[in-house]
């Protein structure tokens, strides 16, 4: 089999994309994408109320993500987020 026959689509994964978005993540781990600095989402300053909330590190004060919520829909924004370890 050729590797371009190989994979499936992002389907595939819906289990696994349903473990990570439906628990508490306040305990995940967020290694910031700018200096490097882990702490848990709960211990990140957030700024924002109402429509979202932006939530920077508390060491260098980048943010780490974002979200929004419009009618019918949730953003997400985790580009500040190197790495998200989510215990289990």
């Amino acid at each position: 089999m050729k590797t371009e026959e190989m994979h499936l689509d992002g389907n595939a994964a819906g289990g696994m994309l349903a473990d990570v978005f439906a628990r508490d993540t306040t305990a995940a781990a967020a290694t910031c994408a700018s200096c490097g600095a882990v702490a848990p989402l709960g211990a990140l300053l957030e700024y924002g109320q109402g429509m979202g909330a932006i939530l920077r590190c508390s060491t260098c004060e980048c943010t780490v993500l974002r979200i929004v919520r419009t009618p019918g829909r949730l953003h997400v924004d985790l580009s500040g987020v190197a790495l998200l370890v989510i215990p289990e």
